[in-house]
């Protein structure tokens, strides 16, 4: 199954998202697999709760850690990459989050662990910087 690109509204990349891809693809014992993950790195789920694992993305959720979500709803964009604003303070905020994850994490997670995270999470702003950048074209 090949899954394309897809950003969240912070800069995520859904497409590297272990739940996500799991969820687009039906495979339960990835799903499993991807909540263990989460469990080990603090990001914690119900793994009994199949439902509550699967992930289609920001849209699926109801508020967004970071508060871009609702920041995009309301400018009619798909991802910060598309604002005409962007870097504001509060996606620069966002980073910042990230960058201390990155940083926990790179010593609580094995190497291949730390790769998912890395590719799926912690690349928004890269992310959202060549979005920006092909937007302005």
């Amino acid at each position: 199954m090949v899954i394309e690109i897809k950003l969240a509204y912070c800069g995520d990349d859904c497409s590297k998202c272990p739940r996500y891809v799991a969820t687009l693809s039906g495979d339960v014992e990835k799903l499993k697999e991807s909540a263990i993950l989460m469990e080990k790195a603090g990001w914690a789920r119900e793994i009994n709760d199949l439902d509550g694992l699967k992930c289609l993305g920001c849209q699926d959720i109801e508020s967004c850690e970071y508060g871009v979500k609702e920041c995009c709803i309301e400018r009619k964009i798909d991802n910060c990459g598309q604002c005409l604003n962007y870097p504001c303070a509060l996606i620069n905020e966002a980073f910042e989050i990230t960058k201390g994850y990155a940083k926990n994490f790179v010593n609580m997670l094995l190497k291949e662990e730390y790769d998912i995270f890395h590719e799926a999470f912690f690349l928004k702003k890269e992310n959202l910087d060549n979005e920006y950048q092909n937007h302005k074209k």
